[in-house]
């Protein structure tokens, strides 16, 4: 009877937390410290920008998914994407993930949780963020929604749905 009770709470939980924003919708705001320095979507206006939110660096879903990304990074940038991944991780912390894997795109620390909460994504009482792929246009707007990954197959994910979305 009390796993039922706490399975419940649990799903419960995710359910509650499960994204809030649509495609179609203005994709929300955002400044925020990079790896490589602030960052804000308004700098990002006319790309299309890769938002991949991630639950924490260096544990091995997280890593597998960025070193995905990282080994399909050349045909995302072929599209005219931008990638940045976004963890609740130190700035500290992001800087030595991109560095130990060799990542070639930008770490978002967003510490604070400000970005995590408004794209929709606090899991478990917010104590992470849930493995979540945003794709906005170059008008700034959500052109696309991926959930529930393929951590080692997340680039030909992104790839794939850039390809969609760009086709005539």
């Amino acid at each position: 009877m009390k796993l039922t009770v706490w399975l419940g709470l649990i799903l419960l939980g995710f359910a509650l937390n499960a994204v809030a924003l649509n495609v179609g919708d203005r994709a929300p705001d955002f400044t925020a410290s990079a790896t490589d320095g602030p960052v804000s979507l308004a700098v990002l206006k006319g790309k299309w920008v890769v938002l991949y939110f991630y639950p924490k660096a260096f544990t091995p879903g997280c890593t597998k998914e960025s070193c995905a990304v990282r080994d399909g990074y050349a045909s995302i940038r072929k599209m005219n994407a931008v990638v940045y991944g976004v963890s609740l991780d130190r700035l500290v912390t992001q800087r030595k993930f991109k560095e130990e894997y060799k990542l070639p795109f930008e770490l978002i620390s967003d510490e604070g949780k400000q970005m995590a909460t408004a794209y929709g994504v606090l899991g478990m009482g917010g104590l992470y963020a849930r493995r979540v792929t945003f794709l906005l246009n170059p008008e700034g707007k959500i052109a696309a929604i991926l959930e529930n990954v393929d951590v080692a197959r997340h680039d030909q994910e992104i790839t794939a749905a850039l390809t969609a979305l760009k086709k005539p």
